[in-house]
């Protein structure tokens, strides 16, 4: 009895390795929506309308979810958003680039490069970008949880989510899904 004493009190002993792990067994086997989100936060009554991965030459560049108020169709008139999960390393130049590239070729450029700057960060696999308008004139940007800006131009949420949403993308099938038709 006396040695079940002895070790007994061992066997209770805090473990940080096993918190850890069983926190992440947690958060793994959670399903979607129970862990704290921005677009939750920001978002009234944020559910997810579609999903789509997008791809260039066949190889998948990002996965995009579209939040909606209620998961009703897209209505530019409300706010919506926009979570892109990356599948590959991208560099802040190509990301601010890119973007700019695209409002430019489907007409809807505005002069915000700085701002983009700003907002943007470089990815690595499986980081998530958040887009989330606030009216027409603000989209605020989180990157893997983390505020990173709010960008401010007149109709920059038109102009900016028309890049994954609008009627000229660069994939009618991916905008489709997207926007869960």
């Amino acid at each position: 009895m006396a040695f079940l004493g002895k070790i007994r009190p061992s066997l209770w002993r805090p473990n940080n390795g096993m918190r850890r792990a069983a926190l992440l067994t947690v958060a793994l086997l959670a399903p979607p929506g129970v862990l704290a989100s921005p677009v939750k936060e920001e978002l009234n009554d944020a559910q997810l309308r579609g999903s789509a991965t997008f791809r260039y030459l066949g190889l998948p560049i990002y996965d995009a979810k579209l939040y909606t108020p209620g998961g009703a169709p897209l209505n530019w008139s409300e706010d919506i958003g926009l979570q892109l999960t990356y599948r590959k390393n991208i560099k802040k130049k190509a990301l601010v680039n890119s973007t700019l590239d695209e409002m430019d070729r489907i007409g809807r450029s505005t002069p915000v490069r700085d701002q983009l700057d700003r907002c943007f960060k470089s990815v690595t696999k499986g980081d998530s970008f958040l887009a989330v308008s606030n009216g027409p004139d603000n989209v605020s940007f989180w990157l893997n949880g983390q505020k990173t800006c709010t960008m401010s131009y007149p109709g920059i949420k038109r102009s900016f989510m028309s890049v994954f949403l609008g009627e000229n993308t660069r994939s009618a099938s991916f905008t489709q899904k997207l926007q869960g038709r």
